[in-house]
Formats: C-alpha cells, structure tokens, sequence
C-alpha cells in the first residue's frame, strides 16, 4: 500500500498536459452533435411508425366477431360446483 502512496503523490507532482484542459469541452461538444443528428432522425422514424400503426388499425372494422359476451369471471360452466347446486342459471 506503501508504493501505491508514493506513486500517487509522485503523480500528483507531474504538471497535467496542456491538452487536457479543452478535453472535457471537446467530448460534450462531439457528443451533443452526434445527438442533435441521431434525434432528428429517430424522432422522424418514430412518428411515421406510430403514424402507420394508428392508421392500420383504425381502418380495421370491428365485427361481431371481437365481440365476447360480459363474464367477468369467465363463462359458465356447466360443471361448476354452482351450477350442479343450484341449477341451470
């Protein structure tokens, strides 16, 4: 632990690179460009899916068929305990 010490206060030492000044400012800067670009794209990409999705299923007609009868809890069954019991509803 001794060596990790001495290294470290060795580091603290050494001038940083004059390089390292502007990095911070360089990174955010390519990294908002690279965003601005992908978001306007996948923004565009995103609505046109939703678009398609709504469209599609808005002319899709309901039919009777999609209809099921109001059973909150499931259909009856002609085997349940009160159906046997009670009778036929």
């Amino acid at each position: 632990m001794d060596d990790l010490d001495a290294l470290l206060r060795q580091l603290a030492r050494v001038p940083a690179p004059p390089g390292l000044a502007s990095m911070e400012d360089r990174v955010f800067a390519r990294l908002n460009a690279r965003t601005a670009a992908r978001a306007g794209l996948g923004l565009s990409i995103g609505t046109v899916a939703a678009a398609l999705i709504m469209g599609v299923a808005g002319s899709v007609p309901a039919s009777a068929s999609f209809a099921s009868p109001l059973a909150p809890l499931g259909p009856s069954s002609p085997l349940a305990p009160s159906t046997l019991l009670m009778g036929a509803p």
